[in-house]
């Protein structure tokens, strides 16, 4: 089942905020919410080697950070790792760490740098959610919901992590529960459109494609330039029986991203079909406005239960205020590969 989810590179398109902008200091923060700490000290400025017969500057935080931004993924790994060995005290770093180990395609380095950042804070909310994305991508869903769950606890108002929650729980079977979750997060954000995108594959999955319509139809309504988002409407529409709208989904997906090959071929299926039939319309606007309402009234149980967890949940310090952008946790369409 796990072929309906993707971890873009993308929006997850996506999705990269590191920890500040200057060098991290080799401590690892215990302030709730806090920066990293800055990095105090002269360097060369030039973090580059320097004649020779001289010692290399040391690598500095900015330098890994900066590479990483530049999508330099195996560079910024290995800048990370000396980092790393320079100050070993930092989560912050092996964060940054796992980050580009997992985005140049390594996962087991990409575990280990995790595992150590949460070692030093048990609370580093970002390790443990990107940890968790990388146990997904390994088939270790059980094991991806602990963590999950572990960060939920301690912000359980987190869109992201609810629909992180929602991912995780669908991989497991758990449909009710995954589209409890997509729910929460879209009464905490209303504007979540990979929310909104999952929560209508799920049901596109489960043979709902109706039911599909109104959060597709809203998510290409805040976002119509993604073809995911078109492309996926399009499915929805042309298995609820409406092949006309199904072809125009399909079509603006195609002229977004001329290469999306799994489109394209659904449009020429459609077209087809749509001058064969009798042409059935469909108001995605109305569509769109209803899943607004829909979304006012999980907001309501979505509070109490964020209340209640606040109330039994300990305090805990967290220094992760980086995230990093994974395509919204997107979940694939039947038409949709990444």
């Amino acid at each position: 089942m796990s072929r309906y989810f993707a971890v873009p590179v993308f929006a997850l398109t996506a999705m990269v905020a590191a920890c500040g902008r200057s060098d991290r200091q080799q401590t690892t923060s215990t302030t709730a919410g806090a920066n990293p700490p800055v990095v105090s000290g002269a360097t060369t400025g030039k973090d580059s080697i320097g004649d020779v017969g001289t010692k290399p500057a040391p690598v500095t935080y900015a330098r890994a950070e900066s590479t990483f931004n530049g999508g330099k993924y195996a560079e910024a790994t290995q800048l990370f790792s000396a980092y790393t060995e320079s100050n070993p005290e930092n989560a912050w770093g092996y964060y940054m760490l796992g980050v580009s180990a997992w985005k140049n395609g390594e996962p087991d380095r990409a575990l280990t740098a995790f595992d150590r950042s949460i070692a030093l804070d048990p609370n580093h909310r970002k390790s443990l959610y990107n940890s968790g994305r990388v146990l997904l991508e390994m088939g270790r869903p059980q094991q991806a919901l602990e963590r999950i769950e572990k960060a939920l606890s301690q912000e359980p108002a987190s869109s992201e992590g609810l629909r992180l929650l929602g991912r995780t729980r669908y991989i497991l079977g758990q449909v009710d529960e995954a589209i409890e979750a997509y729910h929460r997060a879209l009464a905490i954000d209303d504007r979540d459109v990979w929310a909104m995108n999952n929560l209508g594959l799920i049901y596109i999955d489960q043979n709902q494609p109706n039911a599909a319509l109104p959060a597709l139809a809203r998510a290409v309504q805040l976002r119509g330039n993604a073809p995911v988002f078109q492309n996926n409407l399009g499915v929805a529409l042309e298995r609820s029986g409406y092949p006309e709208a199904a072809a125009q989904a399909y079509e603006s997906a195609v002229q977004v991203d001329s290469t999306y090959q799994k489109a394209a071929v659904a449009l020429a299926r459609v077209t087809g079909l749509a001058q064969e039939s009798d042409s059935v319309s469909v108001d995605l606007n109305q569509l769109a406005q209803q899943f607004e309402q829909e979304i006012e009234g999980w907001k309501g149980s979505t509070e109490e239960i964020t209340q209640e967890v606040l109330d039994s949940t300990p305090v805990a310090s967290d220094s992760s205020t980086a995230s990093i952008e994974t395509k919204g946790d997107s979940v694939e369409g039947p038409e949709h590969e990444e």
